[in-house]
């Protein structure tokens, strides 16, 4: 199989993961990288001895990548994907793909026009808890799902937003369920099925920021099935926890931890062999830095190499996105949203006009 060369568009902290995922993979290679900000840009390369480059065109010029990694604010992604897309290279890009839906679908649009592949970096797809429980509802060992829940009660003090800028904005980040939940969110999906609607309420508790830190929605999916998302930044002092519930007519599971990473429960009705050794053998995420990251890469490498569709595809990734502005759009309006639909009230994706005084979307 060809190797897959990588380049790194944002230095920031998650980089380092990335760093990592990669070196663990025999036919993907790290060839450089580029931040706006040539401090941050300089530690990287001093840290992980990987050129970087004074601008991207230089960057794609002199190392040739396969694949361009973007890993800059939440709220950049569509935009910096738009441009990029001139380069011809594939994209992996970390949550959300955009925030605007109508951005995903012009982005998914030029992608297909272009032949490029797009991934969507939901690295808690690969946890071996998560992977086993994936492997129940398909075999139907559930029978019909009743309800699944996930829960975020993390901690984000003031000084975790004021530390920069653009998070808890609505032009560039958004809340808790854009953020921090949004790897649970994407997971109710991919488990429970495809979400007929929605109603939600938000609230900005603890901190001065211009979306939630709290949210709460109920979901209806097409299966007949019910969901419950809780997500907050507001628990205080500390994390508490990260988890998805599923229960059935015959079987519940709950995977917890602080990132759906430690399996809690499994009960079925009518077990299987595989189940007396099913805490030991996939109960945890290992411990190594990024190892999620590594499944996901050496799944990307191989859609790559065998032109065949990867598990977070563009498609996938615009989902969760979908759900999240439906949430705000129930918030917002106070009544319950019908998916698919077209956004109105939400203003995730969007920066208020102080001088006209209305909000505007951000190109």
């Amino acid at each position: 199989m060809e190797s897959i060369r990588f380049a790194i568009i944002g230095c920031g902290a998650i980089a380092q993961k990335h760093v990592a995922a990669l070196g663990r993979i025999g036919n993907a290679k790290l060839v450089g990288a580029f931040d706006i900000d040539s401090r941050a840009a300089g530690s990287f390369s001093e840290k992980y001895s990987v050129p970087v480059f004074d601008n991207i065109e230089d960057l794609v010029e002199k190392t040739d990548p396969h694949v361009l990694d973007i890993l800059t604010p939440s709220g950049s992604h569509g935009e910096n994907i738009l441009d990029l897309i001139r380069f011809n290279r594939h994209f992996v890009v970390e949550k959300p793909l955009a925030l605007r839906l109508d951005q995903i679908d012009g982005i998914l649009d030029e992608c297909d026009r272009r032949g490029l592949k797009i991934y969507v970096v939901k690295q808690n797809r690969f946890n071996p808890p998560i992977q086993k429980l994936k492997e129940a509802i398909d075999r139907r060992r559930f029978g019909r799902l009743v309800l699944g829940t996930v829960r975020v009660r993390w901690c984000r003090p003031q000084g975790y937003y004021s530390q920069k800028p653009w998070r808890g904005t609505w032009a560039f980040d958004g809340g808790v369920l854009t953020n921090q939940a949004s790897h649970h969110i994407d997971m109710l999906i991919w488990l429970m099925g495809d979400v007929e609607s929605v109603m939600a309420k938000t609230a900005t508790r603890l901190v001065n920021i211009e979306a939630e830190d709290t949210g709460i929605a109920i979901l209806k999916f097409k299966n007949g099935a019910l969901g419950v998302i809780e997500a907050t930044t507001a628990t205080r002092p500390k994390d508490l926890e990260g988890s998805i519930s599923i229960l059935g007519e015959k079987g519940s599971v709950e995977v917890g931890g602080f990132f759906m990473n430690e399996l809690k429960t499994w009960n079925f009705a009518e077990p299987i062999e595989a189940d007396a050794d099913i805490f030991k053998t996939h109960g945890k995420v290992p411990e190594e830095l990024g190892w999620n990251h590594t499944e996901f890469f050496k799944d990307v490498v191989r859609s790559i190499n065998e032109v065949k569709k990867g598990l977070i595809d563009g498609i996938e990734g615009r989902k969760s996105v979908e759900l999240i502005n439906a949430i705000y759009e129930s918030a917002e309006t106070g009544s319950e949203v019908a998916l698919r639909f077209a956004p109105k009230k939400c203003r995730l994706g969007h920066e208020y006009d102080s001088t006209n005084l209305k909000w505007k979307t951000v190109v």
